[in-house]
């Protein structure tokens, strides 16, 4: 696993994903012959052989410009602009390039102390889109000047400690910029005069956001070399997630009550099981759409999200007592998105007589058929049954998220697959996988380039087929396709 993938630091210039130097060069020079630019081939493995984009988030109070400064960065308008404080209220997420380097912007609703309801939610987005970044721009209106509140903000940055680049906007001329230079008593350093509205000033503050930014994103899996692997154990309220890290662990770690909501926040317990020290992370139960959740409901959802972010398998806990729930569904797609290494835990197991079994089955074939790749145990977190079977599922779905097929060997696969399952024809054309390589692991990722385009239907069943050769069980694969935009365009 992971045999040829360079290691971080090693001193490589070249960025091939998880190829190496002469597998690399093979792969271009039949990219070349196939008529495809070299440049975008490179481009497509270098998209999917890194993992996550590193993350800028946009902050500050309402009605400062934030969502105007993102559409000027991504250079399109899409985040929703008005002239009045409080229109953006989520987190969004756009993907950016300044200076040939990508990396995500995540706009943020206005931040506010000490306030409630809606307006609440919105200050909690923001911290925690704070705490999920790489770097923060910090947006402050120059010419109303540092207000209560953006203090405020500043102590909430320096106690989150991420690199923070201070932005003065709504400097239109030269005569904002003494405005503007008022703003360095915030103790942020420079700040940088910007109009986000005219793009006046935005070139030099990007450059000094991608001084900020990692060159590439930090990796939070484990603990560094022979660190323990990291276990989030995520569910609905009440399913038994707590008592489940009780009874691996041997002894009462974290509290149980029959009252659902007890876990509000994250908790880490080092575990040994087999001989292996696991990092077992307890995290509060998700009971709705994050957006629609008040006070501490909401904190723990969104500390929840995060758990599952650094996770490095997710254990998603499912009370087989009951009938499979949207929001059941709702948390697989979460840890799906996220990229984790998946296994389904049915608890509460040993209450279920012959019909509820028989139900169940039919269930997880309906409800849950996305994630049937999936190790599945059946377990009871109170008596202990089956829990020796939990960490051989781990293991069997960590080894499928860092599985790594050689070029040469994806290739003889697809030239098979497409002889003998060639995809339909539309439009009096038929397209045609041409050749492909696995970019990456941590999920495996997969750049397949085509002749034309490649609908939905046949992508499923191409992951459907890697599956059954390769295995790749407990993970999810990602599937990206390029398609050659003139035949014949050979590199000379």
């Amino acid at each position: 696993m992971n045999d040829h993938i360079p290691s971080e630091g090693s001193g490589e210039e070249h960025d091939h994903g998880a190829l190496g130097d002469a597998e690399y060069a093979q792969f271009m020079e039949l990219a070349a012959d196939e008529g495809f630019d070299v440049e975008e081939v490179e481009g497509a493995i270098e998209e999917a052989g890194h993992g996550p984009l590193p993350v800028l988030a946009v902050v500050g109070r309402p009605n400062v410009g934030k969502s105007t400064l993102v559409n000027r960065i991504i250079g399109r308008r899409e985040a929703v602009v008005e002239d009045k404080p409080g229109v953006t209220r989520d987190r969004v997420t756009y993907e950016a390039e300044w200076a040939g380097r990508r990396f995500k912007v995540v706009d943020t609703g206005g931040w506010e102390q000490d306030v409630l309801g809606i307006d609440a939610s919105v200050a909690a987005q923001a911290e925690y889109a704070i705490e999920a970044a790489d770097a923060v721009v910090f947006v402050v209106d120059a010419k109303v000047g540092a207000t209560d509140t953006d203090e405020a903000v500043v102590r909430l940055l320096r106690k989150a400690g991420k690199p923070v680049v201070l932005c003065a906007n709504k400097v239109d001329g030269p005569s904002g910029e003494a405005d503007a230079s008022y703003l360095w008593s915030l103790g942020l350093g420079e700040p940088h005069p910007v109009s986000a509205l005219h793009g006046r000033g935005t070139g030099d503050m990007l450059d000094r956001v991608l001084e900020a930014l990692p060159e590439a994103p930090r990796e939070s899996f484990g603990g560094g070399i022979g660190g323990p692997r990291r276990i989030a154990l995520i569910g609905r309220p009440n399913v038994g997630k707590s008592s489940l890290l009780n009874k691996v662990a041997g002894e009462e770690r974290v509290v149980v009550n029959e009252l659902a909501g007890t876990t509000r926040d994250p908790v880490d317990e080092l575990i040994e099981l087999g001989g292996v020290t696991w990092k077992f992370v307890d995290t509060a139960g998700i009971r709705k759409r994050v957006h629609l959740q008040q006070g501490a409901d909401y904190y723990a959802s969104l500390r929840t999200a995060a758990a599952v972010e650094k996770a490095e398998v997710a254990v998603i806990l499912i009370d087989a007592s009951e009938s499979i729930s949207v929001q059941d569904q709702r948390i697989v797609t979460m840890a799906v998105e996220a990229g984790r290494a998946v296994v389904v835990a049915y608890n509460k197991w040993d209450t279920l007589d012959e019909e509820r079994r028989y139900y169940l089955e039919r269930e997880i074939e309906t409800e849950l058929g996305q994630v049937a790749w999936a190790p599945r145990v059946n377990v009871s977190a109170q008596t202990g049954r089956h829990m020796e079977k939990l960490v051989p599922a781990i293991e069997t779905a960590l080894a499928g998220w860092e599985t790594r097929v050689p070029t040469g060997r994806l290739n003889a696969f697809l030239g098979e697959l497409v002889a003998s399952h060639p995809h339909p024809v539309r439009g009096g054309k038929q397209p045609r996988i041409l050749f492909g390589t696995q970019a990456g692991t941590k999920p495996p990722r997969f750049v397949l380039f085509a002749s034309g385009f490649i609908e939905a239907g046949y992508r499923r069943f191409i992951e459907r087929r890697l599956r059954e050769e390769f295995g790749f069980e407990g993970t999810p694969i990602h599937i990206s396709v390029r398609v050659r935009e003139k035949r014949g365009a050979k590199k000379k």
